[in-house]
């Protein structure tokens, strides 16, 4: 693709999916617009704990990009190398290398999971990251539940039964809220396994959970869990996790086989490649999200460390900024097309939300706080509000509103192939021909 009117932007999650669609109406029609990302759908992180809860089906929280833009030409592929003097990009796709020239050249590629800040936490931990994450955690559980069942020891059973959350920030209140309720509601399909057997338990590092809101909804947060069943451990970190425990920094232990880490990121291993200016692993860029010394390159969301001139501190990794930022940044482009100035990002947090289980949770919303089933209601409505099309928005509404008057679906879920299954069920031997046949 060779064109001197080209915006690529890289990266397909909360960032560059609303940069592209922000674009869209603004662009000149002799300008193109591309957007680059490994992954054909966007997906909405902050609903992750409801697919673990059996909440929503995984399908509901990605929404497909090629649904959610009309101009921009996407493609599925994977940044390989920049050329800033030549101004292409190369990039690695199913129908193999593709090169790409670009005016101006957009990096919104997000942070990856960091598997290495406890040891053992790479062999057996879970983490929660991705929509693969979320479903694996929910078969594990599922898988647990039935061991239990047919576990004879009473300390195996309770060791099998208990499961570990590690970070007390948005992703582990929600997750061990969804946890607990999931749990709660499955277990009336498990006869034999009654109520002690089973735990959750949340460990935060910290004397206070959900530490970026006031301390007031954290400790309300607190109070929710623990009503549910939730055991809140605080200033309780792990020093390392094994195939059945956790062991804490003060030498305790606590027995468990399902360890949930919600903490730790590490930075893309682009950033470092394109050696680019970073700031703790994030893209250093100006006030207006350009790059210094590096004309037509631009970068924004987590990957990137814009300075926000409200208050005068780099912009959190969150949705809420990352959109902010995504409009902001659509309106600069237009500006250093049309060779105008472009302004400053500066952008005011409208707010918090955290779910701590079904019909609860915390909320700031401009300054004013909510507890309960207001603020539950709330988050449901903010993300709802999100979802890229009318259908999507329906489809979620109706599954919520099904999973409010009846129980949870217990379905695991095994994606075996045909080729998979003969193999299983075959004697050794002609399982080892048929599955090199599969191969």
């Amino acid at each position: 693709m060779q064109d001197d009117k080209t915006i690529v932007i890289v990266g397909g999650g909360f960032a560059g999916t609303t940069l592209a669609r922000s674009l869209e109406p603004l662009l000149p029609a002799d300008w193109r617009l591309v957007l680059l990302s490994e992954e054909s759908y966007t997906t909405f992180n902050p609903m992750l704990a409801e697919v673990v809860g059996a909440a929503v089906f995984p399908e509901h929280v990605i929404a497909p990009i090629r649904q959610m833009v009309r101009r921009t030409r996407f493609i599925m592929g994977k940044l390989t190398a920049v050329d800033q003097v030549r101004r292409t990009l190369e990039c690695t796709t199913l129908a193999g290398p593709v090169e790409i020239a670009w005016t101006h050249l957009v990096l919104a590629f997000g942070m990856r999971a960091n598997l290495q800040i406890i040891p053992g936490m790479e062999e057996h931990a879970l983490p929660l990251k991705l929509v693969g994450d979320a479903m694996y955690i929910r078969n594990r559980v599922l898988q647990r539940l039935a061991c239990v069942e047919l576990t004879q020891d009473p300390q195996a059973r309770r060791r099998i039964g208990h499961f570990v959350v590690i970070g007390g920030g948005f992703s582990g209140v929600e997750v061990a809220g969804a946890l607990a309720d999931f749990i709660a509601s499955a277990r009336g399909y498990y006869p034999l396994i009654r109520e002690d057997e089973l735990a959750v338990t949340l460990l935060h590092q910290g004397e206070c959970l959900l530490p970026e809101m006031p301390k007031a909804l954290g400790e309300a947060a607190l109070k929710s869990l623990q009503s549910r069943g939730v055991q809140v451990k605080l200033k309780a970190a792990a020093a390392g996790i094994e195939a059945d425990r956790v062991i804490l920094t003060d030498g305790a232990s606590l027995p468990s086989e399902t360890v949930v880490c919600t903490i730790g990121t590490r930075p893309n291993m682009l950033a470092g490649s394109l050696k680019l200016p970073l700031v703790r692993g994030r893209i250093a860029t100006r006030a207006d999200m350009s790059v210094e010394d590096c004309d037509g390159l631009w970068a924004l969301g987590d990957c990137a460390a814009v300075p926000n001139g409200r208050g005068g501190q780099v912009s959190p990794p969150t949705a809420q900024f990352a959109v902010a930022q995504a409009q902001a940044l659509a309106a600069n482009l237009m500006a250093a097309a049309a060779g105008q100035p472009t302004r400053a990002f500066a952008y005011q947090s409208k707010g918090m939300m955290a779910t701590t289980g079904h019909r609860k949770g915390v909320a700031e919303v401009y300054g004013l706080h909510f507890t309960g089933i207001v603020a539950w209601l709330l988050w449901r409505a903010a993300y709802l509000m999100k979802m890229p099309t009318p259908g999507r928005k329906l489809r979620i509404g109706l599954e919520w509103a099904w999973s409010a008057f009846f129980k949870v679906d217990i379905t695991h879920l095994r994606f075996t192939r045909t080729c998979e299954a003969e193999a299983a069920a075959q004697p050794p031997a002609q399982a080892e021909i048929a599955h090199k046949r599969a191969a």
